[in-house]
């Protein structure tokens, strides 16, 4: 009998098939490599978790993996509060709970943890697997209540748990979809237990791209290389009805299937094998803006917990900038900052507005994301205000030309300039660098600067962390120039 616990739950709900899959043939089971963002998430939640627990002075932390056997003999003692109690029921759905109550009355309060600012809506489901574990373990759950991250605390010297954290009960929300979740929980129970399931296909072949579980592929070998699901902001709804008629490929859409006009024109060069490009409104756009053209971006780094006075929960610190600037003659220049430590990037801006002026357009890549960052450092670093509007009434978004006037199959349906680059510029690329991304960029940065177990070559690291950042504005360059052409 395999185990079910919260997490396979979770997973099951996404796709019931790629859990079956992860506990029948693990050997099967794709193995995606546990990325060092991934770690930073679970470490953050680690660090909630110690705030949390200063809600409750007089709880007792249980040892990490105890038994639910060591569990029940601690819920016999005169204590009340509990951290990690665990729990089993006798079909082997497993529970470790945050923290746990025990009432005057004799009933349980569960508190569960979580790391976000707020309780997103049909995200219940995990504290009502915690209330159904318990309640078949023979204990009364009368309170269920969310501890969360307060999204308008304001760090302001040392860290108060009462201020940084919620606590939200949901014991009505619970009790209203809880029928519902325990038959989906019996239902994952046997599903994970069946010894055969149809392999041809599985449930996230309903969903979107975004959606997808990790063993999409193995259950899904019928999908052709350009599917449906590389279409830009096809609904699942559509997906569905496109999937109902075994119509899976671009190709097999019918000519009258209901489409937005970005939606279309991407279909239209699959079909056609075309580049669609409308020059007279890419040449009008770029003649519109006023050189010097900067070519910016930021890289940042998020926490959950904020580590810098005046930041709240999951701000952005911009840790890195390059910047490159062409002048109506072509000519170029380069400037690029890194910080070395945890700090408001003053030194950054003060260098950037010598570097740039307030002059020129400024050019990004998803503007709306540089954008956000400047509205934060107007109100961490306002000495820049001047500088940091001129940036955001003078900011060009690149990406959007090729949301409408620049359509290639080639981009498979995605405008991520790590998708465009090496179709219109294939002699330059990210595969040779040692930082790829901007997720293993901020990954990198923060362990280099708060991790004092760090063990890589600091020098090189920021070598790394600069070739990427500079690829990046490059590439802005390097994409301008050959729409330029067109």
């Amino acid at each position: 009998m395999h185990q079910l616990t919260k997490t396979d739950f979770i997973q099951y709900l996404n796709c019931p098939e790629s859990l079956w899959l992860l506990k029948n043939k693990p050997n099967e089971y794709p193995k995606g490599e546990f990325s060092l963002f991934l770690e930073k998430l679970i470490k953050e939640g680690y660090e909630v978790e110690e705030y949390a627990k200063l809600l409750f002075p007089n709880g007792v932390d249980l040892p990490e993996n105890s038994t639910p056997e060591f569990t029940q003999q601690q819920l016999n003692s005169s204590s009340n509060l509990f951290f990690q109690p665990s729990f089993s029921t006798s079909k082997g759905v497993f529970a470790r709970i945050d923290v746990l109550e025990k009432l005057p009355n004799d009933t349980y309060h569960i508190y569960e943890i979580k790391s976000a600012s707020s309780i997103k809506k049909g995200k219940l489901e995990d504290a009502c697997f915690q209330k159904y574990v318990l309640q078949e373990c023979g204990y009364n759950v009368s309170k269920v209540s969310i501890i969360h991250l307060n999204k308008d605390y304001v760090k302001q010297g040392a860290i108060n748990a009462n201020e940084l954290l919620e606590v939200a009960e949901v014991t009505e929300q619970i009790n209203n979809i809880y029928s519902t979740v325990v038959n989906d929980i019996n239902a994952a129970s046997n599903f994970i237990n069946k010894e055969t399931i149809n392999e041809n296909q599985c449930s996230s072949r309903y969903k979107t791209r975004t959606n997808h579980c990790d063993s999409f592929k193995y259950f899904n070998k019928d999908i052709p290389e350009f599917s449906i699901y590389e279409i830009a902001r096809i609904s699942a709804k559509k997906i569905g009805q496109l999937v109902d008629n075994n119509q899976l490929g671009i190709l097999d859409i019918p000519q009258d299937f209901e489409l937005s006009v970005i939606q279309q024109a991407q279909v239209e060069s699959v079909r056609k094998e075309l580049v669609l490009v409308n020059e007279p409104s890419i040449q009008k756009t770029l003649n519109s803006l006023k050189y010097p053209l900067h070519f910016v971006d930021y890289e940042t780094y998020p926490t959950a917990v904020p580590k810098l006075d005046n930041m709240g929960p999951h701000n952005h610190l911009v840790f890195q900038v390059s910047i490159h600037s062409m002048q109506e003659n072509g000519e170029l220049t380069h400037f690029e900052w890194l910080g070395s430590k945890l700090e408001q990037p003053v030194g950054m801006l003060k260098k950037m507005q010598n570097f740039t002026g307030l002059t020129g357009t400024f050019i990004s890549w998803n503007a709306p994301f540089e954008i956000s960052r400047n509205k934060d450092m107007l109100v961490w670093i306002p000495q820049f205000t001047d500088y940091l509007n001129y940036m955001n009434n003078h900011m060009f978004d690149l990406m959007n030309i090729f949301k409408t006037d620049y359509v290639d199959f080639k981009f498979h349906g995605s405008t991520s300039i790590k998708k465009v680059l090496p179709v219109l510029c294939p002699q330059f690329s990210y595969s040779d660098l040692e930082v790829q991304d901007g997720t293993m960029a901020l990954d990198t940065w923060g362990r280099m600067v708060s991790d004092p177990n760090f063990k890589e070559d600091i020098e090189q690291t920021r070598k790394n962390l600069l070739a990427y950042c500079k690829l990046d504005t490059l590439a802005m360059v390097e994409i301008f120039k050959e729409l330029k052409r067109i």
